[in-house]
């Protein structure tokens, strides 16, 4: 078996429409390109994985009653210091939010994981500024 080395891996970048996608499915997918599962040189120690651009956060869809139900939640440290926010509210601030949240829970809670979270670029419209990568 050949090892692989960093210099021999090859990114490519993928842009993703999110309008009219359930948001559980489009993250997994998302999460396995970045992870580089999706390629025959996948190795869990390197970063093998891809960019990827998402675009139309805002028409991202959520199943059943999480729209309302579903809680995110943030600390700032301090005593009485919890913020809590439904899933609409977040759509309505910062929709990409809604997708990185749910692809940062998918990927390796390491600093290999940080590093592949980088990669991912989500537009709440349709015009994003990687246009040069995507025309072959």
């Amino acid at each position: 078996m050949k090892t692989i080395k960093p210099k021999d891996i090859k990114k490519n970048w993928h842009l993703i429409d999110a309008k009219e996608k359930i948001l559980g499915r489009l993250s997994s997918e998302i999460a396995m390109q970045l992870m580089g599962k999706n390629k025959s040189i996948y190795s869990p120690n390197l970063d093998t994985g891809d960019f990827v651009v998402v675009v139309n956060a805002q028409k991202i869809l959520l199943s059943g009653k999480k729209e309302k139900q579903k809680k995110y939640y943030r600390h700032s440290g301090y005593p009485g210091g919890l913020y809590m926010k439904t899933a609409q509210q977040v759509r309505e601030s910062k929709p990409e939010n809604l997708i990185r949240n749910a692809v940062e829970g998918m990927l390796p809670k390491t600093k290999m994981g940080k590093v592949m979270l980088k990669k991912l670029y989500v537009f709440p419209a349709s015009s994003h500024p990687y246009q040069d990568k995507f025309k072959n």
